[in-house]
């Protein structure tokens, strides 16, 4: 069953946030009379030491968030390595869906499924960050009835994801990260008004998180295909059909266009150097070729070799200068 009489804050932030999170929850009272949820782009490595770097005494508990573990206010519950943080009718569920724009934890899971859970009592902050994970989210909670706010880009180390929020969503509220603390608690002492429906599609974007069978079936009622492949699995892309333009696999990945697009240029790199390398290989073996027809007395196929190495040589010029380029963008 929704919450949708109690409040809850979700955050999410990748490059910067993490001092920005250290600063918004030493702000907030020991006693804040409802749940925080924190996910942090912080990779699958660690060891869950997240919620001890952001625990300060004499503030609210900050603990790595365990499954079906019961939902506590005046506790702030952070994402572990490698798992999808997400909040169903009140209970910690961590999912081993698919990655969400090449990331697991993810920001979008946890900012629609607070948004299912707690309806116009869900609050969304979105801190510094680079790309814009958090931005789909964020306006799916806002279809929930939900509050978004941002850090003020001007205020972020890294101000891509607020910006990708405030082009995805209509932004409820934006402050520097001194003052989001005395924000948030403005608007914890609102009564949220009453909820809307929760959308089907963000029940079943929760249930692909939640690590749940995704069919191609199930794609189909919130996105159409389209000639685009899923760069972490070969499948073919759809285009979701609600919210910031972005794209899901049969398989359940999601991505941002952003996202997809920088995924892609750097496939199209690596795709360069190694057309590179194997067309440089292929002058030097051909120079050899070249050579043993020679010495064997074969002049004609000697020339022949030699020009077939010219033209290779040339191609791979072409190649360099276009890495170049592309590197002098964007370098």
């Amino acid at each position: 069953m929704a919450l949708h009489t109690q409040r809850a804050i979700a955050i999410g932030g990748s490059t910067g946030a993490l001092g920005a999170a250290r600063i918004l929850l030493q702000d907030l009272p020991a006693h804040l009379g409802a749940p925080v949820f924190i996910t942090l782009h912080v990779g699958s490595d660690g060891h869950n030491l997240l919620a001890q770097t952001l625990a300060t005494p004499g503030h609210m508990p900050v603990r790595t968030a365990e499954h079906d573990e019961p939902v506590s206010n005046d506790v702030v519950y952070v994402a572990p390595k490698d798992f999808h943080l997400l909040v169903i009718d009140g209970t910690i569920k961590l999912g081993r869906g698919p990655r969400e724009n090449l990331a697991r934890p993810a920001i979008d899971p946890l900012f629609r499924s607070v948004g299912a859970c707690y309806g116009s009592g869900a609050i969304s902050v979105v801190l510094s960050g680079k790309l814009n994970d958090g931005a789909a989210g964020m306006a799916d909670l806002k279809r929930c009835g939900g509050i978004a706010v941002i850090q003020n880009p001007t205020d972020a180390p890294a101000p891509d994801m607020p910006l990708g929020a405030l082009a995805a969503a209509d932004v409820d509220h934006r402050a520097p990260v001194s003052q989001l603390g005395s924000l948030l608690m403005q608007l914890l002492a609102q009564s949220p008004e009453p909820s809307p429906p929760v959308p089907d599609s963000v029940l079943l974007e929760i249930d692909i998180a939640l690590g749940r069978p995704c069919l191609s079936s199930d794609i189909a009622n919130l996105a159409d295909p389209v000639p685009l492949s899923c760069p972490s699995c070969g499948g073919v892309l759809s285009q979701v059909r609600t919210g910031p333009l972005r794209f899901r696999c049969q398989v359940g990945h999601a991505f941002t266009a952003e996202i997809l697009a920088q995924e892609q240029e750097g496939s199209l790199d690596e795709a360069m150097r190694v057309a590179l390398r194997i067309v440089e290989e292929r002058a030097n073996l051909v120079d050899r070729l070249a050579g043993e027809s020679q010495n064997a007395g074969r002049s004609h196929s000697a020339k022949d070799f030699a020009r077939k190495a010219e033209e290779l040589r040339q191609h791979a010029d072409v190649l360099r200068r276009a890495a170049l380029q592309d590197f002098k963008k964007t370098g």
